[in-house]
């Protein structure tokens, strides 16, 4: 069968793509017995599905870190999705650099000698989030984005003139797994990890937004503060958890 370099090249991106889903693929599947190792440690707690019935509206700053063109970067993001039955969130996001990453390529000749480069990188995507596990301390779950949106170059010039060069639109895939520990029923520490996938991009841009996504972050959940607030409850209490009789 005769194999056309062209399709070769074209779908060598998914190709890739769908290496690095099937490896995170296979860390997601190890998550199910670490979850039930957890819950085996809260005779106490009860389902998520069984006390969640209903849908509920889950807004989370999803601030996160990166590799991008060979440097660490900051990402803020905002995601807002709808949870059923505390196992399947759905929904959309925003994404940006917290600051432009200085580019190592040259600054073309028309620009005066002085001027300032950096790389500039924004997207939306969409997200299926499954939660393999929810008790009253833990969660583990396994999200999966795909998004849209544009990279290109910032320049400023000694004087203070800005102008950017022609924007590239990119497709990400991000496969990641999930992690939180409720310390109080309305702060935990959570952790997370996955892989930033370019999509129908050329070689050179590939190589810079491909990258491992990692955080690390502190978490405030507003309904149940809300809540100890409303009800007079202790600030520190280890009781009034969502799942608890």
């Amino acid at each position: 069968m005769y194999n056309s370099p062209l399709l070769l090249s074209y779908f060598a991106p998914v190709n890739h793509a769908l290496k690095s889903w099937l490896l995170l693929g296979a860390l997601a599947g190890a998550l199910p017995a670490a979850a039930q190792s957890a819950a085996a440690a809260e005779p106490d707690s009860v389902s998520a599905t069984t006390r969640q019935a209903h849908r509920r509206i889950v807004f989370q700053f999803d601030n996160r870190y990166s590799i991008i063109d060979g440097k660490l970067v900051g990402i803020n993001g905002l995601k807002l999705a709808v949870e059923w039955r505390g196992r399947l969130r759905a929904g959309a996001g925003g994404y940006l650099l917290s600051n432009g990453i200085p580019s190592q390529e040259e600054v073309p000749a028309h620009y005066p000698s002085g001027t300032r480069a950096e790389l500039r990188f924004r997207y939306v995507a969409a997200y299926a989030e499954y939660l393999f596990i929810r008790s009253n301390r833990w969660e583990l779950s396994a999200p999966l984005q795909l998004g849209v949106g544009r990279f290109f170059t910032s320049f400023e010039e000694p004087n203070g003139a800005k102008s950017k060069d022609a924007k590239s639109t990119v497709w990400v895939l991000e496969p990641s797994a999930s992690s939180h520990f409720r310390v109080f029923p309305w702060f935990g520490i959570g952790v997370g990890a996955g892989w930033r996938e370019t999509l129908f991009v050329e070689h050179s841009l590939d190589e810079a937004l491909d990258g491992p996504i990692f955080y690390g972050r502190v978490k405030l959940f507003l309904g149940d503060l809300y809540k100890t607030a409303r009800f007079k409850r202790k600030l520190f209490s280890q009781q009034h958890f969502r799942y608890e009789e």
